[in-house]
């Protein structure tokens, strides 16, 4: 069951996750029990709700995510702050200020047809560069979404800096 708390906590990770490195890694497994690693730069996080949050992203690129979860649904996404001033002022004064990294266990539901407010969400993340032909070629006609049921928040200890 994931408290308020967490959630909001994890929320900022992510933000911060989403900042620095413009995308996730959503960890499944394919049918022979190997794991698969796929970047998401569109995983949008939302309400809590009786200790399950909401998220989706919206699935276009993605080959094997979709294969492996009409066996297995289970997922794991991992968020870190690799914000390099984030992490100098860490090391600096040899503590996290803020947690640094997030791992959100789930469940994959199946593939939809993104809501108009999910797809303006997603405009609105992209927008500064509307302007370019890669948003053209990659995000503009963005239409289906893959909801995730967030089960679990862990966070990252990273040793003695971690509070």
């Amino acid at each position: 069951m994931i408290s308020e708390q967490q959630w909001q906590s994890a929320k900022s990770v992510c933000k911060a996750s989403l900042f620095s490195s413009l995308h996730y890694a959503i960890a499944s497994v394919d049918e022979n029990g190997s794991p698969h690693l796929t970047p998401i730069g569109s995983l949008m996080l939302g309400t809590l709700t009786n200790g399950q949050a909401q998220a989706c992203y919206f699935e276009r690129f993605t080959k094997q995510l979709p294969s492996n979860a009409k066996h297995n649904t289970n997922v794991c996404i991992l968020a870190v702050n690799s914000s390099k001033w984030f992490w100098f002022q860490s090391l600096l004064k040899g503590q996290f200020l803020h947690q640094p990294a997030v791992r959100l266990a789930g469940q994959l539901g199946p593939l939809r047809l993104a809501t108009d407010e999910e797809i303006q969400r997603w405009q609105r993340r992209v927008r500064l560069l509307r302007f370019t032909k890669g948003h053209r070629l990659m995000w503009q006609s963005m239409r289906h979404v893959r909801d995730i049921t967030i089960t679990e928040v862990k966070a990252v200890n990273i040793g003695k800096m971690t509070r």
